[in-house]
């Protein structure tokens, strides 16, 4: 197979703020795979809370570039994938999800097929997604409400985490004013210690919300679960469920667990946790970081499996270099189209010049570091 890298830089429309950063701006590095006179692409994006700053990107896909190119076909390097067998097994969990969803780009389109039904899906996938309102003045949080819901958007969630959590009731109500039909989701990104989030949750929920996301530090899933079981509403477990142990570890204990296909490796590992929490009364919530369509479409095709989605990466963007999977309306979809389905936009984003770090080889040294918390 042809490899093929180029990077992009993804700005914001308006910068998002959580509990612990702003964010304005990432690079998005596409993958290209090419054979037979097809091309399958995949994403993945910069990620400080993930370790995944673009040279450390480059790096991990030109230690794969040659195990790529002497793959016979694409079909076969899924295969491999999928079971995790060299070189795949190595690779951070972004970098491995943006290599799956090039092959499966590619592999549908040479099986003439989208990838849902390559994933056992007959029919189009369109689904309800949650668009996110960040850390705002209560008064421009609900300007932003009432304009998404005149766009159709009936789930809206909501960053909360301020230094006053007197704020951040007040922010939800006045959404909850401005957008008085809408279901509300609530993501403080681990902010609360666990007597402020029992404290608080019932204030929210009073207020309409009707689930929320890692309300306390992640690090300890005994904490959350003990939350988890006191809380009037749904706890949704984000940066404590990165992977299928940590998925396993909280299964049944905590209401939902929230996948971003970007921390847990690809759309096979959601497949395999699906699985692995299949009667255990933890639902999945389907996520992702802000990304460019083409790395939220591999989530899209999986959309009908999760509870809650929240598939609204691409809608924060100033300009989205590739367009397909809709979602301005509320709905993300998957397209009538062979693989990902996801074309690039009439006007893309001009590529960053790219000048990787010289790194020694092996995969320890410089880049070798604990895992970080996975949110937006």
């Amino acid at each position: 197979m042809r490899v093929d890298l180029s990077t992009v830089r993804l700005r914001l429309a308006t910068p998002l703020r959580i509990s612990r950063s702003v964010t304005t701006e990432r690079d998005a590095v596409r993958l290209a795979l090419g054979h037979g006179g097809l091309t399958g692409h995949g994403e993945v994006v910069s990620s400080v809370h993930l370790g995944l700053p673009t040279h450390r990107i480059h790096h991990e896909l030109a230690l794969l570039r040659p195990a790529l190119e002497r793959h016979q076909d694409p079909e076969q390097a899924l295969a491999d994938l999928s079971s995790g067998a060299a070189p795949f097994a190595p690779l951070p969990a972004g970098v491995l999800a943006a290599v799956e969803a090039a092959l499966l780009d590619l592999v549908g389109k040479r099986a003439g097929e989208p990838v849902h039904r390559l994933l056992g899906r007959a029919d189009p996938v369109a689904a309800v997604t949650a668009r996110t309102i960040g850390i705002e003045p209560p008064a421009r949080a609900a300007v932003q409400a009432a304009r998404l819901a005149d766009a159709g958007f009936t789930v809206l969630k909501i960053k909360a985490g301020s230094a006053d959590p007197g704020l951040d009731l007040v922010r939800v109500q006045a959404v909850h004013e401005a957008a008085p039909g809408a279901r509300l989701l609530l993501d403080p990104n681990g902010a609360w210690t666990p007597a402020e989030a029992l404290r608080l949750l019932p204030a929210f929920a009073a207020i309409g919300v009707e689930a929320v996301e890692q309300p306390i530090a992640p690090g300890d899933p005994d904490a959350l679960a003990a939350v988890a079981e006191r809380s009037p509403i749904p706890v949704i477990a984000d940066e404590d469920a990165v992977d299928h142990e940590d998925a396993c570890r909280l299964a049944g204990r905590v209401q939902g667990v929230n996948l971003k296909l970007a921390k847990c490796g690809g759309v096979h590992q959601v497949l395999r946790i699906a699985e692995a929490l299949r009667g255990s009364g933890t639902e999945l919530m389907l996520g992702c970081l802000v990304a460019s369509s083409l790395g939220i479409a591999p989530a899209v095709h999986l959309a009908d499996r999760a509870r809650w989605l929240d598939l609204d990466g691409h809608l924060l963007l100033a300009h989205d270099p590739w367009q397909g999977i809709g979602g301005a309306d509320g709905t993300v979809r998957t397209p009538d189209r062979a693989g990902l389905g996801v074309l690039p936009a009439p006007e893309t984003s001009a590529p960053v010049p790219e000048a990787p770090t010289p790194v020694p080889d092996g995969r320890a040294g410089p880049f070798a570091e604990a895992r970080p918390a996975a949110g937006r």
